[in-house]
């Protein structure tokens, strides 16, 4: 939808190798909108999304997608910068409850860790949290075996290093205790890996190109939002919106970065930049 009417024109069905047809007929004003909305009530399921089975597979659900990124600075004596996505798709946002109201409820969400590579070593990741996020050394972060853990933040996915509870009332500040918070646990072992579609990213024309020909591709280049738009109508508090509109996708995620937080986001402990 755009501006809340149907968009005249747009394939029918929509999949995810023709969803970047919509970028011609309304680009990033184009909302994926569910039947139900983002207010529904009750909830239907497919707003909890697929749970993991015993091994952490999302079975029979494509959950994740991972973009490698090569920095294009490999000489003779290093392969170089590579930074490695992992991005995770949510049906829908529950957003944080402050004086008895939810708000940013959504539906469709998207949020990412990112690993920087040097020389094919892990250096630093970057765990994305609403508008900004963390990045760290890879050493300092908890790991199964090899693979560093993450955690989603209970409703609204925020991925944190650490579980417990996370103030994000100022952006970029974590305090001990806030009116905003975020909290984290041991629950249910999700592996992305099992369940996901892997593409290259080629810094110079802007491609993304799949490592299996199976793999779709398209999607990666649609320009809309992933979720219905904020509801004009909607509840408010403070002159904050409960349901707030969708999220655009991978691509505009700062995939090209100079730090692994991208410049004005990164709160980095301990990581020193290699190769210059």
């Amino acid at each position: 939808m755009v501006d809340w009417e149907p968009v005249r024109g747009a394939p029918s069905p929509l999949t995810l190798e023709n969803l970047d047809a919509l970028n011609e007929l309304g680009n990033t004003s184009v909302y994926l909108t569910s039947h139900e909305g983002s207010n529904a009530d009750p909830r239907p399921g497919w707003f909890h999304g697929t749970s993991p089975d015993s091994s952490g597979e999302t079975v029979d659900t494509v959950s994740s997608c991972v973009i490698l990124v090569d920095h294009g600075d490999a000489t003779d004596n290093s392969s170089g910068t590579l930074d490695a996505f992992y991005f995770y798709f949510y049906a829908y946002n529950k957003g944080n409850t402050v004086l008895d109201m939810e708000f940013g409820d959504h539906v469709g969400d998207w949020e990412h860790n990112m690993i920087r590579f040097w020389d094919g070593v892990p250096q630093a990741i970057w765990y994305s949290q609403h508008a900004g996020g963390q990045a760290f050394t890879y050493a300092a972060t908890e790991k199964k075996g090899k693979r560093p853990i993450a955690y989603s933040a209970n409703g609204s996915h925020a991925v944190y290093s650490i579980s417990g509870s996370h103030d994000h009332t100022i952006p970029g500040l974590n305090l001990p205790f806030g009116l905003i918070v975020d909290y984290t646990d041991q629950g249910v072992l999700w592996d992305p890996l099992l369940s996901a579609y892997a593409y290259q990213y080629d810094t110079g024309s802007q491609m993304f190109q799949p490592y299996d020909p199976s793999y779709p591709v398209n999607w990666l280049d649609f320009n809309g939002q992933w979720g219905d738009d904020a509801l004009p109508d909607g509840p408010k508090k403070f002159g904050v919106a409960q349901y707030a509109g969708g999220p655009n996708g991978p691509k505009f995620k700062k995939l090209v970065r100079t730090e692994p937080g991208g410049v004005g986001e990164a709160l980095i402990t301990g990581y020193t930049k290699r190769g210059g």
